[in-house]
């Protein structure tokens, strides 16, 4: 069982790389195959309540890695971490599976650091469903959840939920686009680079759509005022006979 989730693991990371050219360049190459390896051995001691020995683990595949993955993380299969270098992921983070990470990604906590072992559960990190992508430098923070499917652009900040079959991009991120996940094909780095509009550019679009309507209105009554000022004012002249009898 154990060396076919290993098999599947490789696979998928061969689909996802065109780089990769072969199993065995996988094996011997990729820090995310071996950090998966390390973070194996840190999470079993860690679950048999030996914390120390797990976190020593953990250390030694980020000092060989450069992936960082506390071994409370919970981190599904088919996991890939492209290049790598950089990526931390929390201890309550949970990553489903054919979840796909590129370097500089942080899975990290906003709350406080808990010292309490009965309070050592509390949520602090993300949960990524499956079939997530995550680009590179994207920063994904607190115990929010990422939807099955969902997209995060490089360089994102994340710090709300974001629902399923989506792409999230900027700072904080917002939605770009909608896609039902079961139709979508993994795009390297999480972000389309064709057809992507920009929130932030559709919002001043519309504010300026919006000062143009009202520049109209202004200039339509500008111009019927300047009307009314130049007609001239009517005079009424009065009767000889009413004059006199003013008089």
């Amino acid at each position: 069982m154990i060396f076919k989730n290993i098999l599947e693991e490789i696979d998928a990371i061969i689909e996802r790389d065109p780089a990769a050219r072969s199993r065995w360049e996988v094996v011997f190459s990729y820090p995310s195959f071996h950090a998966m390896r390390f973070h194996g051995l840190a999470y079993w001691l860690w679950q048999k309540d030996l914390r120390w020995l797990g976190r020593f683990v953990s250390q030694w595949g980020r000092f060989f890695t450069g992936i960082e993955i506390h071994p409370g993380a919970k981190v599904g299969d088919r996991f890939f971490a492209d290049h790598g270098m950089g990526v931390v992921i929390g201890e309550t983070a949970e990553v489903g599976n054919n979840v796909t990470l590129y370097h500089d990604v942080t899975l990290g906590g906003t709350s406080p650091a808990v010292n309490s072992r009965a309070q050592s559960g509390t949520k602090r990190h993300p949960t990524l469903e499956d079939d997530v992508i995550v680009g590179s430098g994207a920063q994904i923070l607190g115990p929010i959840t990422v939807g099955r499917g969902a997209r995060v652009g490089a360089n994102a900040v994340v710090v709300q939920d974001v629902p399923a079959g989506v792409t999230v991009v900027g700072i904080p991120a917002r939605i770009v686009g909608e896609e039902l996940a079961a139709n979508a094909s993994f795009v390297a780095y999480g972000t389309p680079c064709q057809d992507m509009p920009d929130p932030v550019q559709c919002q001043i679009d519309l504010l300026l759509k919006a000062v143009g309507s009202l520049q109209h209105q202004v200039a339509v009554l500008e111009s019927k005022l300047a009307e009314q000022e130049e007609r001239p004012t009517a005079t009424v002249a009065l009767h000889p006979k009413v004059v006199n009898d003013r008089n």
